[in-house]
């Protein structure tokens, strides 16, 4: 991932066993180290679990806070700015590697289709907001993840991607017009296929949320991944697995043709 900066493989995840270490040493609650760092409860789990790269000043105040000596300062170095949350590491590695990756979306388009102003929005919209250096990092970092779709040999791309994926005007009518033209410049790669769930339907497989389906490097094994406001996970065991992955047979067997979708995105682009 060319962000201009280096980053240590789990540095975050390092940094919050270390963190909670000191505390849990010192006899200091969460709580506690929350009020003396402005941090609530549940910001300083984050950072512990490695969710949530903590900013220099609550570095600073829990290295002396906990008697650290610096640790918690030479540690939080290698945690520089990646563009990627430390939670969706692990995914990435795995994106990489993956022989196939599948995947379902419902409420907008996926990363791996985003042009640099609609990820530049979909940040923007993000709740609390992000800095506007963090934005501009993290925009780099997802457009550098379209590499994947050029890799030799090339990982068997597919999405199924909801209507209202691409009518919601991320940005803007402008910015989502020239998004759903990229798509179909994505949709021509020999390895992508994109399908297009029509509204209307009766019956529907994806009614339990998006997610993304991963083929391990030799076929040999498959995963699944989910991410929600409650958290985000990995499934790697039978038969959660076969399961998902029977659910997104039905799902491209609900959706148009691969054909008749690119019809559809060349509509939805025309009338915006």
């Amino acid at each position: 991932m060319n962000t201009g900066k280096s980053k240590a493989p789990g540095a975050a995840k390092a940094f919050g066993r270390l963190l909670r270490f000191y505390r849990e040493r010192a006899k200091v609650s969460m709580e506690r180290l929350g009020a003396e760092t402005n941090y609530s409860k549940s910001q300083v789990a984050m950072v512990e679990r490695g969710e949530r790269k903590a900013k220099s000043d609550f570095v600073a105040i829990a290295d002396v806070f906990l008697g650290a000596q610096g640790a918690l300062l030479e540690v939080a170095e290698e945690v520089t700015a990646s563009g990627v949350a430390p939670w969706f590491e692990d995914y990435l590695e795995e994106e990489k590697k993956a022989a196939g990756i599948h995947k379902y979306e419902n409420h907008l388009i996926p990363g791996l289709l985003q042009t640099e102003d609609y990820a530049h929005a979909v940040f923007v919209s993000e709740r609390p907001p992000v800095a506007l250096d963090e934005i501009e990092t993290s925009v780099a970092a997802r457009l550098a993840r379209h590499q994947v779709l050029f890799r030799n040999p090339p990982p068997l791309v597919t999405f199924v991607l909801e209507k209202a994926a691409l009518t919601k005007q991320i940005g803007g009518p402008d910015v989502l017009r020239k998004n759903l033209l990229h798509i179909l410049e994505v949709e021509q790669l020999p390895n992508v296929e994109i399908q297009v769930m029509q509204d209307g339907r009766w019956t529907h497989a994806g009614l339990n949320g998006p997610f993304t389906l991963l083929e391990t490097e030799n076929r040999q094994s498959q995963l699944v991944y989910v991410e929600g406001e409650g958290g985000r996970y990995f499934l790697s065991e039978q038969p959660d697995v076969g399961n998902v992955f029977a659910r997104y047979s039905t799902l491209r067997a609900q959706a148009l043709t691969p054909e008749d979708s690119v019809r559809l995105i060349e509509q939805v682009a025309r009338e915006l």
